[in-house]
């Protein structure tokens, strides 16, 4: 559910009801905590995205050097 959906929902009235403005005083701060979330969530995914490139990059950068290395035998070296 978007924010905007959570701001724009109408709900059928009724005799014995809840107060409407009510309703959006809670929609709205729904939808602002939504949005927030959402934007956390975005950012989050992209850090995630920068941490594994920055892990490729280390790794492919170790596995040349390790292979550069002259051999000593198996398993003898630091890593």
């Amino acid at each position: 559910m978007t924010p905007h959906e959570v701001r724009t929902r109408e709900f059928a009235a009724c005799r014995r009801g809840v107060d409407p403005d009510e309703v959006r005083e809670f929609q709205a701060r729904l939808s602002d905590e939504l949005a927030t979330l959402n934007e956390t969530v975005r950012l989050l995914s992209q850090e995630n995205d920068r941490i594994k490139r920055a892990l490729r990059d280390w790794q492919t950068m170790h596995a040349r050097e390790c292979s550069s290395a002259p051999e000593q035998g198996r398993n003898s070296g630091r890593w």
